[in-house]
Order: C-alpha cells, then structure tokens, then sequence
C-alpha cells in the first residue's frame, strides 16, 4: 500500500514535471503573441470607442459609437457640400478597391501557381533553376520590386511597347492612369505571390498516388481528363488552404499600394489598409482608424467563418 501511494507520488511529479516543461516552450510564443498581437487588439478595441489625437491619454474622450456612426453615415451633398459628402464615402470605396483586388488577384494566382506547378513537377530540363526564379520575388524586397514595375509600366516603359508591338495601343503610364491603377498592383501582386504557392502546389502534387493516374490512364482518360479528375480534386485541401491565406492577405494590402500609387491617381487603389494609415498617422483620428480596423477585423472573421463552414465540401479529409 505504501509503494502505491509512493508510486503515485512519483507518477504525479512526473506528470507536473512534463506538464511544466511543455508550457515552458508553449511560454515564448505565448507571451509574443499576447504582447505583439492580443495587446495591441484589445487597445484598438478600445480606441475606436473614443476620440484621442494622439500625445497624452488625458486627452482620451468616450465616444461610444460615434466613431462608427462617423465611418457609416452618408451626408446629403446639398447640406453638407461636395467635399464633405466624398469624405464621408472613403469607406465604400476602400471596400469596393479592396474586394475588387481580392475577387481578381485571388483566382489569377492560384491558376498561375497550379499551372506552373504542374509543368515544373514533370522531368523537364532545368526545372530547378526555374522554381528558384519564380520563388524569388517573394523573398525579394517589395521596394525594389515596386521600383522596378513602376519603370517597366510607365508611358514609355518595357511592357507598353511589349503591348504596342501587337498591336495593343496604350501610351499612359499604368499606375497615373485611375482606370488601370489597380490592374497594376494587381498584376505585381500575382508575379509576386505565384512562384510562393507554386512551390506549395509542387509538394501537394508529388504527394498525389501515381496509382491513380495508372487507373486513368487504363480508363483512357487523357492528360486533360487526368488533371480536371484526378489533379484537381487531390488539390482541394492545398487549394483551401492557399484560397484562405490569400483572402488575408489581400484585405491586409499596403505595401504594393504605399509604394507605387499612394491609394491614387484620386482614390483607385486606396485600400482599406491604406485608409487606416491616412486616419492614423495623417489625420491622427485614433479612434477613427481603430474603427476601421475593427471592420476589417469582422470582415476577415466572417469570410474565414465561411471558408471552414464550407471546408467538407471543398476539401477532403
């Protein structure tokens, strides 16, 4: 009986030990996560409830929700005037600039990245070579990248001659133009991310059975057929996964945009990453910004909600 109780003792501490040494390494992650990123949440929580400028927090007043009011509410332009009335829309069209770049960046990546994935997983002549320099760019510096596609798209830059070459008129530098402002930070946000899920798609693809494809082939499927029926449907998981952390990504753009456009020529690429910036850190409306953040926070909370609602239908186990 005494060897139970002290056996028990034993296994306890054991078991504390263990315990003990696993939060320890759970600690670090913990403690970034709560200082870099739970933090800073709950005070944005509570800034877009009040009106603060800045500088000392005894200047911080309780709002409630008038900074949402603010965000939402629409002025009638013969009360208000033309200047105040467009003021008040930022929000509508940071959300339509920011939907619009996610609804045409999103699926033009993952076809490019699919497709160059499946070429490069074949035994073709220096495959390697050509994964290296599509990946490169993402690893690359964003200004640089930025730098160097707002030469290549000017008026007389490399791709309006490539254009003009066949016959495609077009003598406007891009990112001057509002109507092809965003097809700019577009296509550089496609170059850029392509080569990053290719390699993603390249791992999912040599994890796809070679016995399947004998069985279609012996079913006489040809390599379309192949693809559209045994290609595609093993890549559902990575294509959940990569349609999820892209979705992300483009509601939080900034960089491209910052740097080659600043949210112009007008308001054409102003996104709501960007909006948030311009009431931070130019106007220093705290509280306004710390709204619009928390909107961004709920519409990402929501379309991710929906994405793993949707997970058993979309995705195998």
């Amino acid at each position: 009986m005494v060897q139970k109780k002290a056996a028990k003792r034993k296994m306890g501490k054991l078991e504390r030990k263990n315990t003990l040494i696993a939060y320890s390494f759970l600690a670090p992650n913990f403690i970034g996560f709560a200082v870099f990123t739970l933090v800073p949440v709950l005070f944005s929580i509570f800034l877009s409830f009040v009106s603060w400028k800045g500088g000392s927090f005894d200047t911080i007043q309780w709002v409630g929700l008038e900074n949402y009011d603010t965000i939402f509410k629409t002025a009638k332009v013969a009360e208000k005037g033309i200047g105040y009335f467009f003021n008040k829309v930022d929000l509508g069209i940071t959300l339509k600039n920011t939907l619009f770049y996610t609804v045409v960046t999103v699926p033009l990546t993952l076809v490019f990245a699919i497709a160059l994935a499946w070429f490069l997983n074949k035994a073709v002549k220096g495959a390697v070579a050509f994964r290296t320099i599509l990946f490169f760019p993402y690893v690359a510096s964003m200004v640089a990248i930025c730098v160097c596609w707002n030469f290549m798209l000017m008026k007389n830059g490399p791709v309006n001659q490539f254009l003009n070459a066949f016959g495609i008129p077009f003598n406007k530098s891009w990112t001057a133009d509002s109507s092809m402002a965003i097809w700019a930070i577009i296509l550089v946000s496609v170059w850029r991310n392509m080569g990053y899920y290719m390699i993603i798609y390249l791992a999912a693809l040599q994890g796809v059975p070679a016995e399947l494809y004998e069985a279609a082939t012996i079913d006489g499927a040809g390599r379309w057929k192949q693809f559209r029926h045994v290609t595609l449907p093993q890549l559902r998981p990575t294509t959940f996964f990569a349609s999820i952390m892209m979705i992300i990504s483009c509601f939080k753009i900034y960089d491209v945009v910052a740097i080659m456009t600043d949210g112009g020529p007008g308001r054409s690429t102003k996104m709501l990453v960007t909006y948030i910036y311009a009431e931070a850190f130019n106007n220093f409306n705290f509280g306004i910004a710390s709204a619009i953040a928390m909107i961004l926070l709920i519409l990402v909370l929501t379309i991710t909600i929906i994405q793993f609602s949707m997970e058993k239908k979309f995705a195998n186990d």
